[in-house]
Parts: C-alpha cells; structure tokens; sequence
C-alpha cells in the first residue's frame, strides 16, 4: 500500500515553504514519525515525519523548491524493505530492530538529538504518551546543562551554502573572487522587517548607563543556591526583565502600538528576546513577563535559546510581543542603536559590562558598567517618555528592590 507524504498546514500567517534538505533517499527504509525532510518558512524550520513506517519509494520535489500546504512530497511503500548502498541484509536487519526497540521511548528526532549532544536518554524526563520523550524534551533537558550547546540540526545549508561555511581567507589562491548565494527565507524576512520599520516609524534613540554592582552583588551571593533550587543560572536578562515591566507600567505609551490612526495600548507585558542563530536573528516571547519570577523568565530564555538555535521554536512562540529587549553585549558592543521590531514601538538594547572610572561620592572609583539604549517610535512615543523609561530601568538595576517593592 503506498501512502503519500504531503506539506503539513502552514501556520495561519504562512503562505508557502522552501524545501531545504531531504534526510532521505528513494529505497530507504523510515520509521513511522521519523522526520524526512525540512521545511523552512519565514521564520521556522518545520519537520515533515513519515505517516508510516516502510520504504521511501519516490520523492517527488527536489532541495530547493517553494512548496505549499498539501502539496505532495514524496511517496511511501508501506511495510516494504528498504536498501542501503553498501549496507548487507544482515546489517539492515539489525538497524530496524534497534530502531524499533526504542521507538517506543525515543523518538527519531529526539534520538537524534540526543546522540549529537552525547545525552543519555534515561536522564531526561518524557513528556509524550507512555513517557515518550521528545526532541523538545531533549532540549528542556539541555537547557539547564551549561556550557553543553546544542547541535544545530534543523535548517541544513543548502549545497551552495555548504561551500560557503568557511569564506576563504583575504587573498587566499592568489585570485579576486566574488560568491553569489541566495538569501535564506528568514535572512530575506529580517531584512524585509528592518526596512519596514525604518520607513514607517519615526524611529529615535536615546542613551543611559547603568551602575550594575547591586546586580552583581546579588548575583554573587545568591547564585549557588539560585542555580541548586531552580536548575538554571542567574543571568542578567531576569534582572533587565524586571526592569522594563517596571518602566513599562509608568510608561505605556512604551508598551503600546501603532494600528493606522489608532493607538493601541496593550495591558499586558509580552517582552521578546533577541537570540542570534545561525540562521539569523529570532526573537521568542515571553509572556506575561510581570506574573513570572526571576526563575521563570531564566527557564524560559535557555530553552528558548537552546530550541532556537535547533530550528525547534513555534511559530506562536515568534508572534505578538509588546516590546524587545536584545543583548548586543554578549557579542561586546559597547554601544548601539537597535531597531525596532515592528509593529511594536520601542526595544532596549543592552550593552557590554566594563569597569569604567564615575563618581561616587565625591570619590572617583571603578565600577562595572553598562550603556543602555532605547530605540522608540517618536509618533507615539515623546522624548521625555524615552528618557524618563531609561531612568526608571537604571533605578530599578542600580536598587533591585524597588523591583520587590513596587516602588
């Protein structure tokens, strides 16, 4: 019996999908949910599984293509045998066996996974049917294990792309080259984004610093205990959280946005942060940023950078957002201008950390610290808002407990 595989339904505000890379060739064997090709869309890669287990008789559309919902992909021979070149009958017995033995526990995906990042599966919790464990399991489970990092795995590079994984060296071979490579979809979107805002808003930046030796301070004394009952560590982006949500209930004009001559003022705190993927820039949301705890909002930023880094976010982890915070710091950028992710109205930028000489006390001493910038849409956000938000942030980082007081 042959079964088709088609293009699952696309999110709602997602027209089509490119096909990046198939993890399978005709007269493979697959297992039932094992994942046999990626889709990329604007903003996530989305794994097509096998709707049953048997033999990849024929793919119908090549790397590279723009494919649609329901669009057919590929063929599947239920039940047959598959062939591996090079691989003996007795050999491919022994691979469906172990395949079967633990699907019931792992699935191929989270398999995988877990094998790139060298986890043992018996460590990690299952949260499917039976126990079974997920990739998204896998990646919970990596997220609160530093300085273990995630093997990107969704999104394979396209064969020109591969080339260009290491750009050869200034003047290496003696020759002027020039290389030529397709946007990928979500580098197309970013860019498309950006200009967006740059010409539909009245975008403007205004600067603060930060003195952040009460945070390190808190950091410092609390962060065994932090990490020991929590299972994650105490960052910095709690404490900058925090602080927005502070600044964002005095000011709300920073929290709302622009929809044709209407402004709307959102009563809820979604903050979006920035990660860097090889892929490009993403941005998942946290939501109801001021009903959760400093634990909460570090939970959810490593799993969102762990996930977001494999291809694995949603794309409803990536919609709505009131307002985004985006840390070039870690990069070391000492001071910058970010743009405004659209249709939102403001973002904060942070900065390195650096020791530099200021007055405390009539007494010139080093301190750690941080410029901050807000970037803001200066239609529905006056001057004196930008800078008074900035003031609050700074009040709220330099005494954390007005944070815990309200004040």
């Amino acid at each position: 019996m042959t079964i088709e595989v088609r293009v699952p339904q696309l999110p709602e505000s997602v027209a089509d999908a490119t096909l990046v890379s198939w993890h399978k060739k005709p007269g493979d064997a697959v297992a039932r949910d094992e994942n046999l090709v990626d889709l990329e869309t604007d903003k996530v890669v989305l794994e097509v599984p096998a709707p049953a287990a048997g033999v990849l008789k024929e793919i119908k559309l090549t790397d590279g293509t723009t494919v649609t919902s329901g669009q057919l992909l590929a063929i599947i021979e239920e039940g047959g045998v598959g062939t591996a070149p090079g691989a003996g009958a007795a050999a491919k017995s022994d691979a469906a066996a172990k395949s079967e033995a633990t699907a019931g526990k792992l699935s191929p995906a989270a398999k995988r996974v877990a094998e790139e990042n060298k986890v043992d599966p018996r460590a990690v919790s299952g949260s499917g049917r039976d126990g079974r464990v997920s990739k998204s399991d896998v990646f919970n489970y990596l997220s609160t294990k530093e300085p273990v990092t995630p093997t990107p795995i969704a999104a394979p590079p396209a064969p020109a792309a591969k080339a260009l994984a290491a750009p050869p060296t200034l003047g290496a071979r003696g020759g002027r080259t020039d290389q030529r490579v397709p946007m990928t979809r979500l580098r197309a979107r970013i860019a498309e984004r950006m200009v967006q805002a740059q010409t539909t808003q009245a975008l403007l930046t205004s600067f603060n610093e930060v003195d952040l030796t009460a945070v390190n301070e808190l950091r410092a004394h609390y962060k065994d205990s932090f990490e020991k009952l929590h299972g994650v560590k105490l960052g910095f982006m709690s404490f900058f959280a925090k602080a927005c949500v502070e600044a964002l209930k005095k000011f709300p004009a920073v929290n709302a946005s622009v929809e044709g001559t209407d402004i709307v003022y959102h009563e809820y705190f979604d903050i979006g942060v920035a990660v860097s993927t090889d892929r490009g820039l993403i941005v998942p949301v946290l939501r109801d940023v001021d009903l959760q705890s400093f634990a909460d909002i570090e939970k959810s930023i490593a799993n969102f950078a762990a996930r977001a880094r494999a291809g694995t976010i949603t794309m409803e982890e990536l919609t709505g957002g009131t307002f985004t915070i985006t840390n070039g710091g870690v990069f070391g950028s000492l001071l910058s201008t970010p743009i405004v992710n659209s249709p939102q109205s403001a973002i904060l930028g942070m900065h390195k950390i650096q020791d530099r000489a200021v007055v405390v006390g009539g007494q010139v001493v080093a301190r750690p610290m941080m410029y901050i910038a807000l970037t803001y849409d200066h239609r529905i956000i006056d001057g004196r808002e930008a800078v008074l938000f900035l003031v609050t942030v700074k009040q709220c980082l330099e005494d954390p407990a007005r944070m815990v007081l309200g004040v």
